[in-house]
C-alpha cells in the first residue's frame, strides 16, 4: 500500500452456461450491470467458494480513513491491523467470529505480526512521540517518530504497551524470525522513500533495520543491525514502456521468510531478490533481478512450500488505481512466478509467468496484486491472494509458466462515482478458511470447496504470520 506520504468480464452473457454464483451474503441472487461491473456492494463469486461472516468496522476504526491491514493469527484468533491501531477476533467459530478487543494506537500502517504473546506492530508516518496517544508531526520534524511498537497480549482482552524502537524511514512491513539460540524475536524491518530534509530517513537508503526482541524481556527490545542490501544502489528507477514510472529502489517494501530454508524473498520497489539468512544478522544477496518492462513497483514475495518459486507482485499506482482493466492490460499490476535453480550462492531466478485475474474492473474501483498465502496442499502450489477492489482469487501455479485460477470472490466497486481506497487488503488461508481484511467492510471469512484445495483442511497451526512461511507436510 501507498505510503502516508481478455479477458473481459463476460459473465453477464455467460453466467447460466459457466455456472457462476451471482449472489448476496445471505443467497439472495444478484445482477450484473450490462457493463460486466457488478452493481455497488453486490457480492459475486465462482460457485466454489462463499463467504461465512462478515465483521464490519467497529467504532472507533468504522471511518473511510481507518483502512485495515494485514492479519497475523495465534491458536483461535485473528488480529487485524488498521491504520487506527487494531483489532483481535475470536474464530473459534469462522461462521460466526467475533471481536475481543480493539486497541487505539494511531500510526499507518499498522501491519502486525505474533509470536507466543507478544504482538509487533509496524508505524508507517511520523509521529509527535512513539505513545498510542501520539499526533501526526511533518517527519522533516527531527522529533518526530516510526517504528516498530511491542505489545503484550496474554490477555487478549486487553492488550498492554510495552516498548517500541525506532527505525530510519519508520517501518512500513516487518518479518518475524524466530531466534531460538537466544530466546528473542528478530523482526526484519522494510522502509524506504528517503528524503535530503527527513533527518530521520537519510539518502541513500538501500538497507533494512533488524531488531532484537528478547520474548522473556519485550521491555528491552532494540535495533541491533542495519545490513546494506544493494550496495550499488540498486535499480536508479526510470520509464516503463506504457509511460508508467518504474520506482528505484530505495531500501525495501516487504520480506517474507523462509526460516527452514534459511531464505528470505526481498520485493525492494524496483528490484526482487533472493537472500541467504543462515547468518541472521547478516543477511546476504545471492540473486537479484528486474523487470524493466512490466514491473512498476516489487511489493511482496511467497515461496511455494518446497522454496523452489517465488511469486513476487507488482503494485502498479501504490495500490491506490484501477490497474485490473484493457488499458494495463494481463501483465501489469500482476504476480510474476520466479523459479529458483541451482544451488548455494548459485542460485538464481528464472522468470516463468504472468498472472492477473480476468475480470475488468471498474475505474473507480482500485485494483492490483496484493497479499496473499499459500493454500497448504502437498505436491501443489496453491495461493489465495487480495486483489484489493479486485476481491480475492484462489490460483494454482504448480506449472509455473501456467498458472490456473481455482476460485474467485468479489464485492461490486464502493462507488459508481467516486475513488475510495478499498477491497480486499490481505486475504490468508488459515486452518481450513480464508480470512480477508476489507479496508473498508472489515473482517470476511470464506470458505474454498473444490477438490484442487479439499486436502488444505487437515493441516491447522498454532500460529501463522503470513510474512514467516512455515514448512507444512514433511
Amino acid at each position: 500500500m501507498f505510503r502516508t506520504h481478455r479477458l473481459s468480464r463476460v459473465f453477464v452473457a455467460a453466467a447460466g452456461a459457466a455456472g457462476l454464483a451471482l449472489s448476496g451474503l445471505a443467497g439472495v441472487p444478484g445482477a450484473v450491470a450490462q457493463s460486466g461491473i457488478p452493481p455497488v456492494d453486490q457480492i459475486v463469486h465462482s460457485p466454489n467458494i462463499r463467504q461465512i461472516a462478515n465483521i464490519p468496522k467497529q467504532a472507533p476504526f468504522n471511518t473511510t480513513n481507518a483502512l485495515g491491514t494485514d492479519i497475523a493469527f495465534t491458536g483461535d484468533h485473528a488480529i487485524v491491523g488498521n491504520y487506527d491501531g487494531f483489532v483481535i477476533y475470536d474464530i473459534k467459530q469462522p461462521s460466526k467470529p467475533e471481536i475481543v478487543s480493539q486497541v487505539l494506537c494511531p500510526g499507518s500502517q499498522n501491519d502486525v505480526s505474533v509470536s507466543g504473546n507478544l504482538l509487533f506492530l509496524s508505524t508507517d508516518s511520523s509521529r509527535s512521540d512513539n505513545s498510542c496517544q501520539s499526533a501526526p508531526l511533518p517527519a522533516s520534524n527531527k522529533g518526530a517518530w516510526e517504528g516498530i511498537k511491542v505489545f503484550d497480549i496474554s490477555d487478549l482482552k486487553n492488550p498492554k504497551y510495552v516498548s517500541a524502537v525506532e527505525t530510519d524511514c519508520g517501518s512500513h512491513t516487518h518479518t518475524l524470525v524466530p531466534d531460538e539460540k537466544t530466546d528473542s524475536t528478530l523482526l526484519y524491518v522494510s522502509s524506504y522513500a528517503p528524503a535530503a530534509n527527513l533527518p530521520d530517513c537519510q539518502p541513500p537508503h538501500d538497507k533494512i533495520s533488524i531488531v532484537k526482541v528478547p520474548n522473556q524481556a519485550p521491555q528491552d527490545a532494540a535495533l541491533i543491525a542495519t545490513p546494506v542490501l544493494f550496495p550499488d544502489g540498486g535499480n536508479p528507477g526510470g520509464d516503463n514502456p506504457d509511460g508508467t514510472r518504474r520506482s528505484a529502489t530505495t531500501g525495501c517494501h516487504d520480506l517474507t521468510a523462509f526460516p527452514e530454508k534459511n531464505l528470505m524473498g526481498g520485493a525492494c520497489m524496483g528490484d526482487g531478490v533472493l537472500i541467504d539468512i543462515t547468518d541472521r544478522l547478516n543477511p546476504r544477496v545471492i540473486e537479484r533481478v528486474q523487470d524493466n518492462v512490466n514491473f512498476a513497483f516489487w511489493h511482496s514475495a511467497t515461496f511455494n512450500n518446497d522454496g523452489t518459486k517465488v511469486v513476487f507482485t507488482d503494485e502498479l499506482g501504490g495500490g491506490g488505481l484501477a490497474t485490473c482493466n484493457a488499458k494495463f492490460g494481463p501483465n501489469r499490476g500482476a504476480d510474476g512466478i520466479y523459479d529458483i535453480t541451482g544451488t548455494g550462492d548459485d542460485r538464481k531466478l528464472e522468470f516463468r509467468s504472468y498472472y492477473k485475474i480476468s475480470r475488468y474492473q471498474a475505474e473507480t474501483e482500485n485494483c492490483v496484486a496484493h497479499n496473499g498465502s499459500l493454500i497448504p496442499v502437498k505436491g501443489r502450489d496453491i495461493m489465495v491472494q487480495a486483489w484489493y477492489q479486485g476481491g480475492i482469487s484462489v490460483w494454482d501455479f504448480t506449472d509455473s509458466a501456467n498458472p490456473k485460477e481455482i476460485a474467485w470472490w468479489e464485492r461490486g466497486p464502493l462507488s459508481n462515482t467516486e475513488n475510495i481506497t478499498g477491497g480486499s487488503w490481505s486475504a490468508y488461508y488459515y486452518n481450513g478458511y480464508i480470512y480477508s481484511s476489507d479496508i473498508q467492510k472489515g473482517l470476511d471469512v470464506l470458505d474454498v470447496r473444490d477438490r484442487a484445495t479439499a486436502p488444505g483442511k487437515s493441516v491447522k497451526f498454532d500460529e501463522f504470520n503470513p510474512q514467516t512461511q512455515p514448512r507444512y507436510g514433511r
